[in-house]
């Protein structure tokens, strides 16, 4: 199934910690985790994580929104997977890309459930590797 595609793509590029965005993303971020011997890393909404976090706010229509992660949960040097159910216009991915990058850790690879391709989220995440396991066009 997904879990199985998605390790065969990231099982020989060192993974050491896979992110998942809230919520949709915990469940396949762990998953793919448990398979590749990763740590998994909730990314969630400010005031849910017990312990020091680190932030990042990011854009949405009407305002802005903010994540975070345990502030130790991601060291220098790792390679991280980013993983969420849906793309759409990127704007939490990004925020967590520079979140992990300001960590000094590098992403190796995003990959979603679904991409909506007509809102050109990938635009927002440059040279990382995007894998989408379903698009779907506009209207």
């Amino acid at each position: 199934g997904m879990i199985d595609e998605l390790y065969e793509m990231y099982k020989d590029k060192g993974i050491t910690k896979v992110v998942g965005i809230e919520s949709r993303g915990f469940i396949l971020g762990g998953a793919l985790a448990a398979r590749l011997g990763a740590g998994f890393i909730m990314a969630r909404k400010p005031g849910k994580l017990p312990r020091e976090t680190v932030n990042e706010t990011y854009d949405l229509e009407y305002g802005q929104d903010e994540l975070c992660v345990h502030a130790d949960a991601i060291l220098p040097g790792q390679k991280v997977v980013i993983i969420d159910d849906l793309l759409a216009t990127g704007g939490t991915v990004e925020a967590i890309i520079k979140m992990v990058e300001r960590m000094q850790a590098s992403v190796v690879g995003v990959a979603f459930v679904i991409e909506l391709d007509d809102l050109h989220g990938r635009d927002k995440i440059g040279d990382i590797p995007v894998c989408s396991l379903a698009h779907y066009a506009g209207e």
